[in-house]
């Protein structure tokens, strides 16, 4: 077992945590759901003297850099955590026109320029240092299953929008499957990159609703965060944390992933027969 710091118990840290204190770890973290704040010094500090590995799935800022780096990222360096490691995300590749990208391809050519830096900054800080692209999240809570129950979802009409995606799920188990891989920067997506529209459709059906109707960007009207979604086309590979890590995503399509938490409320869904599903994100 180990001593785990994390940076900001968002979302997906706190599925990592939770999975970490089952397993017996020690696991501290700063945020509004964690121990600490992140300005209490000398908390982080104790903590760190104590980790064994340390991951942020803090962002950057849109200027000014990574503020884990900018007030911890010495003492990071310097401590004796064996095992460091970044939650970034597959904006940093940009829009490849729906064309497959993997760790190699080039990356500073997206909407995403402060996170750019900010994985490049991780990757310098020290050998044991492991980056973990991400696509979109999606599992409890935080899923196609939700929009479409609140009426938030959309389908866009455009033709050969692909986007790739994870379940949280499977972002907590690459990271553990990295514990004993070597350093580097492994994207965690799953095998199925698809449009977004297949996701929702596939969402209403295991909900028994109508999908919501085909539109146009400009009908959607959709904010300026989601518009910036929509301009970016790309396959994001997954074979090299299979390769090196060992990473098997439990959710390999959003089919697995939909119907395990459609299962969870509604255990009717467990045992529909998944030909029938519509096959045609984030």
């Amino acid at each position: 077992m180990g001593n785990m710091l994390i940076f900001g118990m968002g979302y997906t840290a706190q599925v990592v945590a939770g999975r970490l204190r089952a397993q017996g770890w020690t696991v501290g973290g700063t945020g509004s759901t964690g121990d600490f704040a992140f300005a209490d010094r000398a908390a982080v500090q104790a903590a760190l003297a104590e980790a064994t590995h340390v991951l942020s799935s803090v962002p950057p800022l849109r200027e000014g850099g990574d503020p884990v780096l900018q007030t911890y990222g010495a003492a990071i360096a310097n401590s004796g955590a064996k095992w460091i490691g970044y939650l970034s995300s597959t904006g940093v590749y940009g829009d490849a026109g729906g064309a497959w990208v993997d760790e190699s391809a080039p990356v500073g050519n997206g909407r995403r320029s402060a996170r750019t830096q900010a994985d490049a900054d991780w990757q310098a800080l020290a050998d044991q240092v492991r980056v973990f692209r991400l696509p979109g999240i999606y599992g409890p809570g935080r899923s196609a299953l939700d929009r479409v129950k609140d009426g938030k979802a959309h389908r866009i009409a455009i033709p050969d929008q692909v986007f790739s995606r994870v379940h949280v799920g499977d972002i907590a188990s690459g990271v553990f499957a990295a514990f004993n891989g070597p350093p580097g920067v492994y994207n965690l997506a799953d095998d199925q990159p698809c449009s977004q529209n297949a996701v929702i459709e596939e969402a209403a059906r295991l909900l028994g609703q109508e999908p919501p109707p085909m539109q146009s960007l400009e009908e959607a009207q959709l904010s300026p965060m989601a518009l910036a979604f929509y301009a970016e086309n790309r396959r994001v590979a997954n074979g090299k944390a299979k390769r090196l890590l060992g990473w098997k995503p439990a959710f390999p399509t959003y089919r697995e992933g939909l119907r395990a938490l459609s299962a969870s409320t509604r255990p009717s869904i467990a045992s529909a027969d998944p030909a029938t599903a519509n096959t045609d994100q984030r």
